[in-house]
This record gives structure tokens, C-alpha cells and sequence, in this order.
């Protein structure tokens, strides 16, 4: 099981059950999107019953996901691409959202390339999109995501939608609170 890097310890036969997503249908990734390890059938059913469509993704994580950003100007990292599928009856369901609730930095990076040029629509492809702050959206209206490590581009992504003195309070928040941070985390809702 491909755990992130700072889980210092092999992988152990419950990772295969809780390191895995309820959306989870096609090999490829070199981890799992952890927001989505929130989700399980009985809160997706919740879901639906609210009034809310499930529209999913097809996207492999990669091994650039966990990068530290390193250079000395934002604007100057670069990402390596991972790979997404968007069915054409998953992106019908996304322009008719009121508001696109993204699950995970790794799924608004889909959902903004598949939007890029003509709206979002179905589409499949590699994508090395790097959202830092000053990036306009035009698909994700709210994102919910883990905690993410210092310096890295899914912390800013987070800083990009939210706006960097919120996330930066919200960090210091869950510091104190003592919330638990990564892959195995809590999460948080951006709107």
C-alpha cells in the first residue's frame, strides 16, 4: 500500500481497508486522495438525501503531490502531472451544481484543467495545474480537504480558494485545538 512519505512505518493490512476511498475503481494512483477517506457509503447516502448530486472523478495521485515547494519564489515550483477522467454525465452534474463542492486539492485540480477554455466538460488527460494564490477559479465553489504539510503546493492551493489570512488562522486554530493534520487527519470545509 503506497502510504505517504511522512508515515514512517510500513504499511500494515488495516491500511489496505482505511487507506483506500468508497470512490476508489481504478488502479493507478500512488495514493489515495485523503480527502475522500472522510466519506463512507452511509454519509454518501446522507448526502444524496439532502438534495446533493455525487459526481465523480477518475484521477491518479502523484508522487509530486507530496513535493515540498523549494524554490524561492511561489511562482517558480512546478508540479508533475497526474492523470483524470471526467465522465460526460459526472461533468453534466457538475455545470448544474449551484455550487461545486470539490473533495480534495487533487480534485480541483481536475475540475479547473477540464475547465480551462470551453467550460467544464467531459475530458481526460494529464494535468501539471499549479493553483497558488492570485489563481481565479472557475469550477470549485467550496473544497472540502485535509490538513496540509508547511510549504507545500496543496497548502496553497487551500490559501488560492480560501484566501491565505483565513487558512493561516484556521491552521493556528486547529494547532491549538490539537486537530490531527495529513493524510489520516481531520478535514475542513472551504466555502
Amino acid at each position: 500500500m503506497p502510504l505517504p512519505p511522512y508515515i514512517k512505518r510500513p504499511d500494515e493490512p488495516l491500511d489496505r481497508e482505511r487507506y483506500q476511498t468508497v470512490f476508489a475503481a481504478h488502479p493507478g494512483s500512488v495514493a489515495a486522495p485523503t480527502a475522500g477517506l472522510h466519506f463512507t457509503p452511509e454519509i454518501l447516502r446522507q448526502c444524496r438525501e439532502a438534495g446533493a448530486e455525487i459526481a465523480t472523478v477518475t484521477l491518479h495521485v502523484g508522487l509530486g503531490t507530496f513535493q515540498p515547494v523549494r524554490t524561492e519564489r511561489v511562482e517558480d515550483h512546478r508540479l508533475h502531472s497526474e492523470s483524470f477522467e471526467i465522465a460526460a454525465a459526472d461533468a453534466a452534474k457538475m455545470r448544474a451544481a449551484r455550487r461545486l463542492v470539490a473533495v480534495g486539492t487533487t480534485s480541483v485540480r481536475t475540475l479547473e484543467s477540464a475547465a480551462r477554455g470551453q467550460g467544464l466538460v467531459a475530458s481526460s488527460g494529464e494535468t501539471d495545474l499549479y493553483i497558488y494564490p492570485g489563481f481565479q477559479f472557475q469550477a470549485t465553489g467550496a473544497m472540502l480537504t485535509n490538513f496540509h504539510l508547511p510549504r507545500s503546493s496543496l497548502l496553497l492551493l487551500v490559501g488560492a480558494l480560501a484566501g491565505p489570512d483565513l487558512v493561516l488562522a484556521a491552521y493556528r486554530h486547529a494547532v491549538e485545538s490539537r486537530y490531527r493534520f495529513y493524510s489520516y487527519g481531520d478535514c475542513m470545509l472551504v466555502l
